[in-house]
């Protein structure tokens, strides 16, 4: 990145590593250095919580709120009913409306953590674009906004050709996606004055497409910036782990577990992560991710520590450490370790110890388990243990259970 910014924002998105592509970077820097700039990013309510693969762009809105802009977080409440196709293989599955606003309510809750919500100019915005897709007349659309997309264009999209070129079906449903994303930035811009969008750089093609329809309807300058698609110095896509999803929602994921992903985070990666999610100034990210050897785990606490403070506060970061410490140190239980309760009834006259593997989130499949008692990785109240086929009683659970999966991942099993 050759481009020196004038404007505060333009500067952290640039040194701090979170732009991939902007479609003027001296209009928008120009904009951002005169004034507010109304900025959104749109999420769609496929799930009851975000996740940390939507952390990146989360923590775009605050830096932006922190450097002098509004951020609006747009709900999809209307595109929801659609799905987003791209880079997908397969049709998302249709909610209803009710399971849709009870997803949204569990993200709003992630929201509120990093965003402050007034009536400032710089105070967030959360928007929904049901307001303005559910009552939609199709023929006035198709006849005032539809005109205005080619087809071939559409087609033309690496989102939607990477899909075609496999083969594989893609609904016309599917294929409207991308017009009312477009229109969502039209509407954004005409209701709220709202002139950006970011997003990762998987929605390049519909940011552009926002941009030329508002440009073409309503003469106005808007613009777009996206952030690189993360993945591990291994190759993995950032966010996932053996267990699944790391949820935002402390219901879904526990602040011990989400601290504990961030502590397993490889050497190569620390550096980058520090600069990307948590606030610490870029010189002490880069002396930190510098460090080699066993200093580097130093620089991974911190980098659970300040990720954690921000999600959950910092007396559940503290706790986590403290658990951590404990479980790996001291070879203790922790008082903060992910629980399985079990009643008698679960148990009955004996439950597979491959099984409470699963249930606990430790492996994600039984095949998976096995593997690990194969491979010397089970561990039960820190003693190694090879049987795969051995039951479970009440008995057992007399005292708690601690499971563990190799060196960094337990969990407690307790008798209700």
């Amino acid at each position: 990145m050759t481009y020196h910014p004038k404007s505060d924002f333009m500067a952290v998105m640039i040194e701090r590593g979170f732009l991939a592509d902007c479609t003027d970077y001296q209009g928008l820097d120009e904009a951002l250095s005169k004034g507010v700039v109304s900025t959104y990013i749109g999420y769609d309510a496929t799930a009851a919580s975000l996740h940390v693969g939507h952390l990146l762009n989360i923590m775009m809105l605050r830096w932006l709120q922190k450097t002098g802009h509004q951020p609006i977080t747009l709900m999809g409440g209307g595109t929801t009913k659609v799905g987003d196709p791209s880079f997908r293989a397969d049709e998302r599955p249709l909610l209803t409306d009710a399971k849709i606003n009870e997803n949204i309510n569990g993200m709003q809750k992630v929201f509120a953590k990093y965003l402050s919500y007034d009536d400032t100019p710089t105070g967030a915005k959360m928007l929904n674009n049901a307001e303005w897709l559910d009552g939609l007349n199709y023929l006035e659309f198709l006849r005032d906004i539809g005109k205005h997309f080619s087809v071939n264009r559409m087609l033309s999209f690496e989102s939607v050709k990477s899909r075609l070129d496999r083969e594989q079906s893609l609904s016309f449903l599917e294929f409207n996606y991308m017009i009312l994303q477009a229109y969502d930035f039209l509407e954004l811009n005409r209701r709220y004055g709202c002139v950006l969008q970011m997003g990762g750089s998987d929605q390049w093609g519909n940011i552009i497409n926002g941009i030329d329809l508002t440009r073409r309807v309503l003469d106005h300058e808007i613009y777009g910036l996206t952030s690189p698609l993360l993945t591990t110095s291994d190759g993995k896509k950032m966010g996932k782990s053996q267990g699944g999803a790391i949820w935002l929602n402390e219901e879904m994921l526990s602040s011990y577990e989400f601290w504990q992903f961030w502590r397993n985070t490889t050497d190569a990666d620390t550096g980058r992560f520090l600069k990307l999610y948590t606030e610490l100034t870029v010189e002490e990210c880069d002396r930190l991710g510098a460090l080699e050897g066993s200093d580097i785990n130093e620089a991974k606490i911190i980098l659970a520590n300040e990720v954690t403070a921000l999600l959950h506060g910092r007396a559940a970061a503290e706790a986590a450490e403290k658990t951590a410490h404990e479980v790996f140190e001291k070879g203790g239980t922790g008082d903060d370790l992910p629980t399985l309760e079990l009643t008698a009834d679960d148990i009955g006259d004996g439950i597979s110890i491959v099984q409470l593997f699963v249930r606990a989130g430790l492996s994600g499949t039984g095949k998976e388990a096995k593997r690990l008692f194969a491979d010397n990785g089970a561990k039960v109240n820190d003693a190694d243990h090879k049987d795969a086929g051995f039951l479970v009683t009440a008995a057992d659970l007399a005292t708690p259970m601690k499971l563990s999966a190799g060196k960094k991942r337990h969990a407690l099993i307790v008798l209700k």
